[in-house]
């Protein structure tokens, strides 16, 4: 007789990207560079870094459990109130949240086939249906999903930018989409990606809080680079936030998260640079890969989804092997595809140097 919950053996677990460390461990290399996760190449921002130092003897206490200063802060940047606020140890426990705040045993969800794993792996766990719409050209299909929708739907995942495509939905598809939904759908656009987009039709979900029954999740581990501290936060009408913070758990944002988050929101030129930088590497790469012959994705996010038209997982293990770290797409269903995340003009350099011994070798072995 198993002792766990039935419906958890039929879950598949998030698979994370490869640490650095462990690669190393693993395979006897020195040097490894990670361009798997969508991390910031380079690093925090000083102001976080010195903000952390300042208070690591505070941590023999707990955090504020309602982050009164950095929700101040959040609620200034976006002039909105403290209240629409609410705040998480990374966007995957708001997702949690979420699902658990809004919907009943026989309501269910609706996102892409495609997208953030996060969003069927939670609901699975939560023992909620979610319904999945095949992407059109790599993108959220918004007609479709919208034509699934019935009585018992209670919330939509849009992730926008999409993870692992880097695709949008722009500002006209989104408005024909909020047009005549019904009044209990809640629409969760994920904007994780949002500092890098480079397109002029791009709509925040920002627009419609907190009027609409919208949730919108920001993160602090993208562009910020504070992915290790778990900081993630979602924008809503202040009825919304409260009822998830009845679900929230206490203390869930430490406090070395919470100071990192204040200081981080205040280093505008760290931002700045850090998007004309991923702007610069992604440039770069669109060469080479054109210069290869590769297909790819084009991209408004920090990562490219490439077509290598081969065995992904065996690609992921020859790039391991000389020390590069990507993502395989199999737990996607793309099977002849990676994804790289767009680091650092030297470790776009040697991504690039990579691909090129492999595709060599390919063709000796022919």
């Amino acid at each position: 007789m198993s002792l766990v919950r039935k419906h958890i053996l039929r879950i598949t677990p998030y698979k994370a990207g490869k640490p650095i460390e462990e690669t190393k461990r693993e395979l006897g290399l020195k040097k490894v560079i990670k361009l798997a996760s969508n991390e910031n190449p380079f690093g925090p921002s000083l102001k976080a870094i010195k903000a952390i130092e300042k208070n690591l003897t505070q941590i023999n206490r707990y955090p504020d459990s309602h982050s009164f200063y950095l929700k101040k802060r959040l609620a200034g940047y976006y002039h909105l109130q403290p209240a629409n606020i609410i705040l998480g140890n990374g966007s995957d426990e708001l997702i949690d949240i979420i699902i658990k705040t809004f919907v009943e045993d026989d309501e269910n969800i609706i996102t892409a086939k495609i997208t953030f794993l996060e969003y069927e792996i939670i609901a699975q766990i939560n023992k909620k249906k979610i319904i999945t719409v095949p992407l059109r050209d790599f993108k959220y299909d918004l007609k479709a999903i919208k034509k699934r929708i019935n009585q018992k739907t209670k919330l939509i995942f849009i992730s926008n930018p999409n993870n692992p495509t880097g695709t949008y939905v722009n500002k006209y598809e989104i408005e024909d989409f909020m047009q005549d939904l019904p009044d209990k759908v809640i629409v969760v656009f994920d904007e994780a990606y949002d500092t890098f987009i480079d397109a002029d039709d791009f709509l925040s979900g920002m627009s419609y809080v907190p009027k609409r029954n919208v949730i919108v999740l920001k993160t602090f581990s993208k562009a910020y680079g504070l992915a290790g501290l778990r900081l993630g936060y979602a924008l809503t009408k202040e009825i919304f936030a409260s009822y998830m913070e009845r679900v929230r758990q206490p203390f869930n944002v430490n406090i070395l998260a919470q100071i990192a988050g204040e200081s981080a929101l205040e280093d505008d030129g760290f931002l700045a640079k850090t998007r004309r930088e991923i702007l610069e590497g992604k440039r770069y790469l669109y060469k080479e890969l054109n210069k290869l012959g590769i297909n790819y994705i084009p991209s408004v996010a920090n990562f490219i989804l490439i077509d290598i038209k081969r065995d992904g997982v065996e690609f992921f293990k020859k790039m391991l092997s000389y020390g590069v770290i990507i993502r395989d797409m199999q737990q996607y269903g793309l099977k002849n595809f990676i994804r790289v995340t767009i680091g650092t003009s030297k470790e776009n350099k040697i991504f690039i140097d990579v691909l090129k011994k492999i595709l060599h070798k390919r063709k000796e072995l022919r």
